[in-house]
């Protein structure tokens, strides 16, 4: 009898094995879980793109003072805007997201003292900021030297929530070094 009550037993757990299923509230609740992590994922990772956007920007702006100091180390000059190409970049002067400018300074009777390279944004709904790099001659404090010294400055907001759209211009160096304009921020 003890063999038939075994049998009788397994058979019960295993029918009670094949019954077993999910509810409706189990899967419910799943699905709302899932739907939490997806709205918490999702504005990090739109950020993401954003910054993968603008990290082109940063890095044409950065090529572009290298190339004008690298310039100015040959020529005497800085390259103005409708001398892009003779900067050797090998860049295009505008992209999906970003147009690339050059605007010179000019002192009366002495060519170009400084320039400032821009990343102007292409849309103004775009939510991405603004960069623009200031390459000009100046003196280290501390060796007396003159040589060029460069400036990179990123965007403090984008211009779809009331930043800068990238048209602004540096400064000459003045003593102590460059300093970003309004709006912007030093890019160390």
């Amino acid at each position: 009898m003890k063999t038939e009550l075994k049998a009788k037993f397994l058979q019960h757990l295993n029918q009670k094995k094949q019954d077993e299923g999910f509810t409706l509230i189990e899967l419910l609740v799943v699905i709302i879980i899932i739907g939490i992590l997806a709205a918490i994922a999702l504005p990090s990772f739109l950020n993401q793109a954003n910054k993968a956007k603008q990290s082109e920007a940063k890095t044409y702006v950065g090529s572009m003072n290298r190339s004008q100091q690298a310039y100015y180390l040959e020529k005497n000059t800085f390259a103005a805007n409708d001398g892009f190409g003779k900067l050797g970049l090998g860049v295009a002067t505008q992209t999906t997201n970003y147009k690339y400018v050059i605007q010179p300074a000019t002192a009366p009777g002495t060519g170009i003292s400084n320039v400032t390279n821009q990343a102007q944004q292409v849309l103004a709904a775009a939510p991405i900021k603004a960069y623009i790099g200031g390459v000009g001659v100046g003196t280290v404090l501390a060796t007396s030297e003159a040589t060029t010294l460069a400036l990179l400055c990123e965007g403090q907001k984008a211009l779809v929530t009331g930043g800068v759209n990238g048209q602004q211009l540096v400064a000459p160096p003045a003593a102590g070094g460059q300093t970003c304009p309004a709006g912007y921020d030093a890019i160390k």
